[in-house]
């Protein structure tokens, strides 16, 4: 797992990559919180290939255990990837929904992830 940190001012963004999963389960998700929350990260970029699969199967209820754990620590996070590649609708309506808060972000690209934590 590597980071890279972006930062303006104040805020400073995790950029994770990796070349595996690094969220398989809702515990890798909060090991993964707690260590960036720990090192003073508010705000965490992470890529959808670096994410299970069955996290965009929204019938399990993996998305939204973790994610409601970044929401009770207040982290931002932007999920960088290829959503189109998920057909269901009611991940897309998710996705919708979500993209009009600022919590959690689901962004095709960095520049897009980026600019959305840093404003």
């Amino acid at each position: 797992m590597n980071t890279e940190i972006h930062q303006q001012g104040e805020i400073k963004i995790a950029e994770i990559t990796a070349d595996r999963f690094l969220i398989n389960d809702a515990e890798d998700g909060l090991q993964l919180l707690v260590d960036l929350y720990y090192q003073g990260f508010d705000k965490i970029i992470i890529y959808e290939t670096n994410i299970t699969p069955a996290f965009f199967d929204l019938q399990n209820g993996l998305a939204g255990g973790i994610l409601q754990k970044f929401s009770n620590f207040r982290v931002q996070l932007a999920i960088v990837g290829n959503f189109d590649l998920y057909p269901s609708k009611s991940l897309q309506q998710f996705i919708s929904e979500s993209n009009k808060g600022r919590q959690v972000n689901f962004l095709p690209t960095i520049k897009e992830a980026k600019a959305k934590l840093f404003y």
